[in-house]
């Protein structure tokens, strides 16, 4: 069996045996989340919420930007507190100052340490038990609890309206004023806090550990680590040497393949390009242009952390408040990069093929005119949301659903769907003739063609859950679109697209290449798809996930650690021959995107992946230091150097490509995102870290630690690598800006009329 035959059965293996594992914890899942009640009650029957209320306040917590205004179970914003954490922090606070007042006349504060001790144990007997009942749907609080649900419940409609008394706080909170417009949807929301704190204290029935494996920590209510936590995550640390050690092995064995002969002259420059190809010059512009945007709005969101309502005294808060514009940077990562993608996809199909279907230039201008109306309907739905113009159910449909990275609106989403679903009936069309060629590079064709397929179709996953889906369900779903979608198979399309370009470039034998992108994808795939679940530890699901997800996505972490093998081989490419000086920083960037995968995904995506780390730190800024380094760095970055190599073909000039624009952009936009991470968020995780060991995770999110000296200051230190990294944003535009004016020098004047 020959190895590209072994690597086809072991790619088909490792697809086939994952997802079942995938949809068989997800059936679990769906079992054993956290039950909605249809009634909790006190022990005299009175009725504190219904099933309504608390679906009704998930609704309310999507329309005012759900996971973008604090977090729920540690996914979220940074910002503003876990409502969890900090519904369960004040909760046993105000049941410990109510039952030392009823018992020794006195304030909490006051009582001597074994008087505290035991009203603490008393509060552990009262939360933790689970006294819902599955036969008739109710559950039963005390009416000391109740009591304190009632105090909550005015705390929280004071906070989320206008009250003065509390401006300080929604300061504090980067919240702006009336932030739920409705007095009766803020007691609504109230009621889905309950519900989320609940089953972060309430212990499965016949276990020892709550509905989110005793996430957040607090030991006040009895929420320390579990032993699955830390039995599995040594697992995951030991698999993670195992896995270096035989990749190591394996590396070491491999037999280097003589390079081919390499062309005197460029075999793609001179090549003219398509109608449909020369049509992808407005998705590179619209991909540029939505970078620059995402660039302003992620430095008003990173300076909302120290003026929560205000950009340097301007109340911007009031137009544009921290929750819109985090919506706002995160959606347009997204927008932006998986632009440059599509557009790459479409034009390596006919470049592939050397087939240009009929229509196919009209197919791509349509979709670019969906892609604009979906990016910008879907941002004014977002805004119209947040600012309270719809109701809940308008908001859910047209304007936010409240999950990060799947923002927009329901009718929005399956518009993008529906938009992504033309990419690839464009893609197939065109692509088609290459699939159906018995030639060398066969077998990576097919593995670019799968990627476009599930590109194209696992962003529906999204679409499993509805408005009123138990949250621990819509978490499982949201991170099939998050991380297999963009983490599973984007990497898979992206390493297929550059072997193609190296090969059709001839610096790369085609042998070599299947070989290395069949091993690759399987490498890749075997703990990536699986590692999805490393998401899902504390979101209400059993401890199977923590089993799987943490030893999974250790392996997640395993071709990484040797990724800085493939940024050689690839730095050394753009001196082989005198014409490569033409792809030199399309290169750079390819080599950037190893150096992130590396540093961004690899280190600072296992700081965080392990069950017992991000046990303390999920949430934390420690998350966005992983976001940046992993998003920007590795899927930025990949997005720059594919549009690159895809103008350089189009633009069939030398005068007006800028290398020294591109070097500047290079470079600031690398060293600007190093002072972002390790000037800023790293040292503001690692001050929260100490704090939520400390104190508590509720201790590490709020104001006391947000907002202490230390942590402003880490957050100023953010703006110089803003500036530079704003600047490299800059020096692309302008570098595409020459291309554009080249190009419209180029185009024939139409001759002048005759005079008569």
């Amino acid at each position: 069996m020959t190895k590209q035959k072994f690597s086809l059965i072991a790619l088909v293996i490792v697809c086939v045996t994952s997802f079942a594992i995938l949809l068989s914890l997800g059936s679990e899942i769906y079992r054993q989340a956290p039950p909605i009640p249809e009634r909790v009650v006190t022990l005299s029957g009175e009725v504190v919420f219904t099933k309504d209320d608390i679906q009704n306040g998930q609704l309310v917590w999507r329309s005012m930007g759900g996971h973008q205004l604090g977090s729920i179970w540690g996914h979220g914003a940074y910002v503003a507190p876990d409502w969890t954490a900090d519904w369960l922090h004040r909760e046993a606070e105000m049941w410990l100052e109510s039952a030392a007042q009823y018992q020794f006349s006195s304030s909490f504060s006051e009582l001597d340490s074994y008087q505290q001790a035991g009203l603490e144990s008393r509060l552990r007997e009262e939360m933790r038990p689970n006294q819902y009942d599955p036969e008739s749907g109710v559950l039963v609080v005390s009416e000391r609890r109740a009591q304190v649900i009632r105090q909550l419940q005015a705390y929280y409609a004071s906070l989320f309206g206008d009250d003065p008394a509390m401006q300080p706080t929604r300061e504090a909170y980067a919240m702006k004023e009336g932030t739920i417009a409705s007095e009766e949807n803020r007691e609504k929301l109230s009621a889905f806090f309950f519900w989320g704190a609940w089953a972060a204290v309430t212990e499965r029935p016949n276990e020892n550990y709550t509905y989110t494996n005793n996430w957040p920590y607090d030991p006040q209510i009895g929420n320390t680590p579990t032993s699955s936590n830390i039995v599995w995550s040594v697992m995951s640390v030991v698999l993670l040497i195992a896995g270096v050690g035989a990749l190591a092995w394996y590396h070491a064995t491999l037999k280097e393949h003589p390079l081919p002969k390499l062309p005197a002259s460029d075999p793609l420059f001179g090549v003219k390009p398509t109608a449909s190809q020369r049509a992808l010059g407005k998705y590179f512009l619209t991909a540029v242009g939505l970078f620059l945007l995402q660039i302003v709005l992620g430095g008003v969101t990173a300076h909302y952390a120290v003026e929560g309502q205000n950009f340097y005294g301007i109340p911007l808060a009031e137009i544009l408040p921290y929750s819109v514009t985090r919506t706002w940077h995160t959606q347009l990562a997204v927008f932006w990069i998986a632009t440059a993608w599509l557009g790459t996809g479409l034009y390596i199909a006919p470049a592939l093929s050397g087939h240009e279907p009929k229509f196919q230039r009209l197919g791509v201008n349509v979709l670019w005119v969906a892609l604009v109306i979906v990016v910008l309907g879907s941002m004014a739905g977002e805004w119209l949301a947040i600012q309270q113009y719809f109701d809940i159910d308008m908001s859910y449909w047209l304007g936010h659903q409240g999950q990060e990275y799947i923002d927009l609106g329901r009718i929005w989403q399956i518009l993008l769907l529906a938009g992504l679903l033309i990419w690839l009936a464009l893609v197939t069309r065109a692509i088609k003739p290459a699939l159906n060629h018995d030639n060398d590079m066969k077998p990576v064709v097919w593995v670019l063609y799968a990627s476009c397929v599930a590109i194209g179709l696992f962003y529906g996953a999204g679409l499993f859950q509805g408005k009123h889906t138990n949250l621990a369900i819509a978490e499982y779903w949201r991170w099939w679109v998050v991380h297999l979608w963009v983490e599973g198979f984007f990497e898979t399309f992206a390493t297929s697209v550059i072997a193609l370009m190296f090969v059709r470039l001839g610096l790369v034998r085609a042998q070599s290449a299947n070989s290395a992108v069949l091993f690759a994808t399987v490498v890749f795939l075997t703990g990536g798809l699986i590692g999805t679940l490393h998401h899902l530890y504390f979101t209400g699901t059993p401890t199977s996930v923590i089993a799987w997800g943490s030893v999974f996505s250790a392996l997640e972490v395993v071709p990484l650690a040797l990724i800085g093998f493939e940024a050689v081989e690839t730095y050394r490419m753009r001196k082989m021959t005198s014409w490569m000086s033409r792809y030199k920083w399309a290169i750079m960037f390819f080599v950037a995107t190893a150096f992130w995968n590396l540093v961004g995904a690899g280190v600072l995506g296992f700081l965080i992946n392990p069950p017992i780390a991000l046990y303390y730190i999920q949430g934390l800024n420690t998350t966005a230091t992983h976001a940046h380094g992993a998003f920007m760095g590795v899927y930025g970055m990949l997005g720059i150097g594919l549009m690159l190599t895809c103008l350089r073909g189009l633009s069939n000039t030398t005068t007006m490509w800028d290398d020294k624009l591109l070097k500047w952009s290079f470079w600031s936009l690398n060293l600007g995102l190093l002072g972002m991470v390790f000037m800023s968020l790293l040292p503001v995780g690692i001050v929260q870290f100490f704090a939520a060991i400390d104190h508590g995770y509720w201790y590490a999110r709020s104001p006391e630690v947000i907002h202490s000296e230390l942590v402003e200051t880490l957050v100023w230190l953010r703006v110089p690598g803003d500036i530079l990294f704003g600047m490299g944003g800059i020096f692309l535009a302008a570098f595409l800006a020459k291309l554009v004016m080249a190009a419209i020098q180029k185009q024939p004047q139409p001759q002048a009329e005759s005079q008569a």
